[in-house]
């Protein structure tokens, strides 16, 4: 009885996680496009009203950061989504953790303990990306 049980959850906990990844890749993606797209489009006097570190960095830093975000927030979709290359959303995510982690130490160093916690949940989500798109429920490739 316990196998039968088992084999009818089976699917549906695979169904539960690859909805709950998508969820997740797509609420990041657009976090990260519109964080990453005001940091690349605004001025640095703008920026400033609500991020306030964007004064004490050279701006090619804070484009940088943004080119990053915008980049890891496409990664996060479009390979899954085309099925080009799909692993390449597992790295994505990866990068985007490394990203929210050098936020976290980056804001810490500066006393904005605040900041911190918000860092670490997305890269928290982050993480779970990369486990599931990486291990737990990879996208097959496109086949020709």
């Amino acid at each position: 009885m316990t196998a039968i049980a088992s084999t009818l959850t089976a699917p549906q906990s695979g169904r539960a996680l690859r909805a709950s990844l998508w969820a997740v890749q797509i609420l990041l993606a657009g976090m990260f496009a519109m964080t990453g797209l005001m940091k690349l489009s605004q001025p640095i006097d703008a920026l400033a009203a609500s991020l306030p570190w964007v004064t004490t960095v050279p701006e090619m830093l804070v484009r940088f950061i943004g080119t990053a975000e915008l980049a890891g927030a496409l990664g996060l979709v479009l390979p899954s989504l085309t099925r080009i290359q799909p692993r390449l959303t597992a790295l994505a995510a990866i990068g985007l953790i490394a990203v929210m982690l050098l936020a976290s130490a980056f804001h810490a160093s500066r006393g904005e303990f605040a900041m911190v916690p918000m860092n670490l949940v997305l890269g928290a989500f982050a993480a779970f990306v990369a486990w599931g798109r990486g291990k737990a429920a990879p996208i097959a490739p496109r086949t020709a």
